[in-house]
């Protein structure tokens, strides 16, 4: 039987005006998948690495850093393959399809159970799945070049390759991750790597040796793989109750994160990225604090709006007051409010304030919409996560403050969530100093939260803050009384000198990831 470096000496190479074998369309086609494959696990990695870790930026950078360099090591290493080439390739794009397939479920049960190894565990699959990728377009090169002359070799298998990355790149955060999550992504990616060897299998079924071998190891993959594809909501709740510890009553992938609510002795808790956003036995505390020094200082707040605080939370305070006549609340991801909004469950602890009449719900980049609209207001409540990274930590630059002063009126209060002044201090009066730059007053404060401890809080606004004299009633954690306190801060949260958080330095991320990765078991 003859080896593919046989055929190609046999064979003369045709030009661009001949009709192109049936075998070299099905080759360039699998080129178009294999570009679409790799390109997915490798944006599934930098996405886990990022709900993780943090700092998406970062975490992308060397994901893709790393792969790269693989795929450049599996490139070098492809010219030790020199006989039976549809052999290894069938073999290499098996390797791929079982563990780029695996990765995101890999991934996902390694933080549950052995979180000290994700990060190992991380690069160790990105460099062997990059090498594998590396390996396989030279291969399918190698493979072509018998019946295609080289300049048209290289510009159709760049072609596939580039339109197959470009394919997969919208698809992941438009259509992929909303609707099928990571791990069935991965999967059924890894199911399609191993259709193209199956497509080899048959392609090739009289150059290769050992057939009967072949075909088993292909069925032997496409079946893990199916089983993983059926077995991929278990697999991704196998790995979440583990690492909540609550029993999980909803989960959700959005383009933008993963949204995750438990429930436990303490009531229900919602998650981003694996991150606490509230626990329902002491959110009040926080959404109060956040809420009524600003809207019962006001007086009257007719137009107010919420920057974030998808869940409603911040809205159900705002609408205790009966001045409010409408109620913009702009949240990036569309999949937050509309959970918030329609799931019994979670309205209930909102009060079902995203379905009151005077609410408005703009799914929007908050940074985009003070831009681009006019509409002033009387009081503007900022609750955005903590600044974890370059994409959220723009939200809290001096160019975000300078829109904020300019949408509010010029009797109105804007409030910001700002992070621990106890556990992350140069990061909190790093904020204030940033709303101080651009002409607001700041005046800062601090409440206690058991699920977090100290958090802090900034008001911004052009005239003086007073305290007000009353409060609605029904809090359950303020009062007239009690609200002054919270303005005064100890020697351990003290101001301290801080940067201006700018767009240009994004100082704030920095200092952030440095204040809070002291804070350990």
């Amino acid at each position: 039987m003859s080896t593919v470096s046989d055929s190609a000496t046999a064979a003369s190479p045709v030009g661009a005006g001949a009709t192109p074998r049936p075998i070299d369309v099905a080759l360039l086609a699998s080129v178009f998948v294999i570009a679409a494959c790799g390109l997915l696990y490798e944006l599934a990695a930098g996405a886990l690495a990022s709900y993780v870790l943090g700092d998406s930026v970062l975490q992308f950078s060397t994901v893709i850093g790393t792969y790269l360099f693989a795929m450049g090591v599996g490139s070098w290493l492809s010219r030790y393959f020199e006989r039976q080439l549809p052999a290894h390739f069938l073999r290499i794009e098996l390797l791929v399809a079982l563990i780029g397939g695996a990765l995101p479920a890999t991934l996902f049960i390694a933080n549950a159970y052995v979180p000290g190894a994700f990060r190992v565990l991380l690069y160790g699959m990105v460099l062997l799945v990059g090498t594998l990728v590396g390996l396989e377009i030279p291969l399918v090169m190698r493979i072509l070049k018998r019946n295609v002359q080289l300049k048209d070799l290289v510009s159709q298998v760049l072609t596939f390759d580039y339109l197959g990355a470009l394919a997969v790149s919208l698809a992941f955060p438009l259509l992929l991750v909303p609707q099928l999550g990571l791990v069935r992504t991965g999967l059924l990616f890894g199911f399609m790597n191993a259709a193209v060897a199956v497509w080899a299998l048959w392609l090739f079924r009289h150059e290769l040796r050992r057939f009967g071998a072949h075909a088993l190891a292909c069925a032997a993959v496409l079946a893990a793989l199916l089983a993983g594809l059926l077995g991929a909501e278990h697999i991704t709740r196998f790995a979440e109750d583990k690492f909540y510890q609550d029993r999980i009553v909803f989960s959700s992938a959005s383009p933008y994160q993963r949204i995750v609510v438990t429930r436990g002795r303490a009531g229900h808790r919602l998650y981003l990225n694996g991150n606490l956003q509230f626990a329902q036995q002491d959110e009040y505390r926080y959404h109060e604090a956040l809420v009524h020094p600003v809207m019962a200082a006001h007086g009257a707040p007719k137009r107010v709006a919420v920057l974030g605080g998808g869940d409603g939370m911040a809205v159900r305070e705002m609408l205790k007051y009966p001045s409010v006549e409408s109620v913009t609340l702009v949240e990036l991801d569309p999949e937050m409010t509309r959970i918030f909004r329609d799931n019994p469950t979670l309205a209930r602890l909102n009060g079902a304030a995203l379905q009151n009449p005077k609410v408005a719900v703009v799914n929007q980049d908050a940074f985009g919409w003070l831009q681009q609209g006019t509409d002033m207001f009387d009081v503007i409540v900022v609750d955005f996560p903590d600044p974890t990274n370059f994409a959220i930590g723009k939200l809290y630059t001096n160019s975000f403050y300078a829109l904020l002063d300019q949408r509010l009126a010029a009797s109105g209060y804007a409030v910001v969530q700002t992070t621990s002044p106890l556990v992350a201090r140069s990061s909190f009066w790093t904020v204030v100093h940033t709303i101080e730059s651009v002409g607001l007053q700041a005046r800062p404060y601090h409440a206690h939260v058991p699920s977090f401890g100290e958090w802090g809080f900034v008001i911004a606004s052009r005239r003086p803050w007073r305290p007000p004299a009353e409060l609605p009633a029904g809090l359950r954690f303020l009062d007239a009384a009690s609200l002054p306190l919270l303005f005064d801060f100890p020697l351990d949260m003290a101001r301290v000198g801080a940067e201006v958080n700018r767009l240009s330095n994004q100082v704030l991320v920095h200092t952030y990831e440095q204040e809070w990765g002291r804070v350990g078991p």
